[in-house]
């Protein structure tokens, strides 16, 4: 059950970015111009789409502490799903419907936007109520959300491969959210004893305030760790990543080579990630060297840069092969997965017990910093190819 609710918080993002090959055939603007093709307009989809997914994040963990008190754990779990289902079913609705590119684009990014809020305030009451349980229940319901992306990516590849129209095959795959998340609400509803019990014990709880702004702390390592990460990988993930082209000339696996090289191989390998640290925790929580090694990811962003990005003006390709391409993307992947994961499980452990609950409110805080910041990033960096 915790690993489909975990799975079932990540959908709205995993589903809108995997999409992005429907949604760029939507937004076509280029045109023939004395046998050249030109873009009409530019609508940096992918930029843009990255944005409005982060921001509502990072907007509602700054909010938590005044609207979760004032709202029940129920409306909030339960209601977030209901409107996350009718968000999906408008965007599904909207495959068949024709629509003028500009007006597509604005609906578009106010469903993402209002889409991810909702998706937000699930994930930020999911992880309160899992933090009230043993630490396994955390992990089982961090692998959910590890496999959402392989779940999306999934999707869109049998989507891809059954060889109908485009109209239909995008249907379909928007269906597959709406069935996933009926059953994570499905899931969240069938446990109403197990709610009551851990709400009751929540109530019964109480929490000496907790000092965490010394600046010596080293969870402030931790929070900053956690936060370059998410700032390095989504910087270039997806709005760069996507653009990549091959360079094979098989026409049925340039069809595919997005949905593989670039969906289905970050989010196996960020999972893979996540999944070593159960068994390896390297460097330690006090090792010098953990920071460095987060910092020295930087180096992925020149790296994507300069693989087949198209279209291009400034920057030459210095990996062209579609195979480079997609060893840069496992270490990409699996680097992001695995510093996440331990700035994570470590930042609780730097603090006193009483401390542990504003240890990760920290946490979330700076995790949504940095993809916010990522976001932000990408666009800059876009136009800089």
């Amino acid at each position: 059950m915790f690993f489909i609710l975990g799975l079932g918080t990540l959908l709205p993002w995993n589903f809108f970015m995997t999409a992005s090959l429907y949604f760029q055939r939507r937004l076509n603007t280029t045109e023939w111009s004395n046998g050249t093709k030109v873009v009409r307009k530019e609508y940096y989809f992918n930029n843009w789409m990255t944005l409005l997914s982060q921001l509502p994040l990072l907007l509602f963990t700054l909010l938590n502490s005044f609207l979760y008190p004032r709202i029940s754990e129920a409306i909030r779990i339960a209601g977030s799903l209901v409107f996350i289902l009718l968000l999906f079913i408008l965007t599904a609705v909207l495959v068949k419907v024709p629509m003028e590119e500009d007006r597509f684009f604005s609906v578009t990014m106010a469903t993402i936007w209002f889409i991810n809020s909702f998706g937000a305030v699930l994930q930020g009451s999911l992880f309160g109520l899992v933090g009230m349980l043993p630490q396994k229940y955390s992990s089982i319901f961090m692998s959910g959300q590890g496999l959402a992306g392989t779940f999306a990516a999934i999707a869109m590849l049998i989507a891809i491969g059954s060889k109908m129209d485009p109209e239909t095959a995008a249907l379909g795959y928007f269906v597959t959210p709406c069935m996933g998340t009926l059953l994570t609400l499905f899931s969240y509803l069938v446990l109403p004893r197990l709610v009551s019990q851990l709400s009751s014990q929540h109530n019964c709880i109480t929490h000496n305030p907790s000092d965490l702004t010394y600046t010596n702390s080293p969870i402030w390592v931790m929070a900053f760790c956690v936060m370059f990460v998410f700032t390095v990988t989504l910087s270039v993930f997806p709005a760069i990543t996507v653009d990549v082209k091959t360079t094979s000339e098989g026409k049925n696996w340039e069809l595919y080579f997005i949905s593989v090289c670039c969906f289905l191989i970050f989010n196996i390998n960020d999972w893979l990630g996540r999944t070593i640290t159960t068994k390896i925790r390297w460097p330690s929580k006090e090792s010098r060297l953990f920071p460095v090694l987060v910092i020295s990811r930087v180096v992925f962003i020149p790296l994507l840069m300069f693989c087949n990005v198209q279209s291009r003006n400034y920057l030459p390709v210095l990996f062209e092969h579609d195979v480079a391409f997609s060893i840069i993307m496992v270490l990409f992947s699996l680097s992001s997965g695995y510093f996440v994961c331990l700035s994570m499980s470590y930042a609780p452990q730097l603090v006193e017990p009483k401390d542990a609950e504003t240890a990760g409110a920290l946490m979330t805080f700076f995790l949504a910093l940095g993809l916010s910041i990522g976001a932000a990033l990408s666009f800059p960096l876009r136009k800089l190819i």
